[in-house]
């Protein structure tokens, strides 16, 4: 399948099995639009977001899973350092799409956005999109702007930073037992 009209169509990635179209941030909305309205892509399971900090220098080395799974035992450059290539910004967020019909497709919708730049909120074309936005707002600090309600979600509203950015300080609270009060 081809997706050659999707409006700011950056680039299509097909890989592994699935299919991501990698589109201009600032008009993720008008390619959500498209997809819904002239895709059929009439439902959205999920927005995740992924920090790539550091990705492509030495020392990062990754897996590629598959249904079988994979070994734990050899890693993926096989005793040689082999460098992934590297990302286009450090976030990377995904919006897991699926057509509802007689004929079941998936897609995912895709933008790269730098350390604080904001992402339009998706909210207009799937409501749903609500929950997600807010999720990856709190654990991750992507601002998706013309949200109605952007705030914490899961963490405390007083909870200092991101919990799932690579930069978050490795460290817990202490634990407070209920006889030291």
């Amino acid at each position: 399948m081809t997706y050659e009209g999707v409006p700011a169509l950056v680039e299509t990635v097909e890989a592994h099995g699935e299919t991501t179209l990698v589109v201009d941030p600032a008009r993720v909305v008008e390619a959500a639009m498209h997809l819904r309205d002239v895709e059929g892509f009439n439902f959205l399971s999920d927005i995740t977001a992924a920090d790539y900090l550091g990705w492509g220098k030495h020392g990062v080395s990754g897996y590629i899973g598959t249904a079988a799974g994979r070994d734990l035992n050899t890693p993926m450059t096989q005793g040689y350092q082999s460098l992934p290539k590297p990302k286009p910004k450090r976030f990377a967020v995904n919006y897991h799409l699926l057509s509802v019909s007689a004929r079941p497709r998936r897609v995912r919708l895709q933008v790269w956005l730098d350390d604080g730049e904001p992402v339009p909120t998706v909210l207009p074309v799937w409501p749903g999109a609500d929950w997600h936005e807010r999720e990856a707002f709190d654990l991750m600090g992507i601002t998706f702007s013309g949200h109605p309600n952007l705030k914490r979600i899961l963490l405390d509203d007083d909870w200092e930073g991101h919990p799932l950015r690579k930069d978050y300080p490795i460290g817990g609270e202490p634990v407070r037992f209920s006889e030291a009060e």
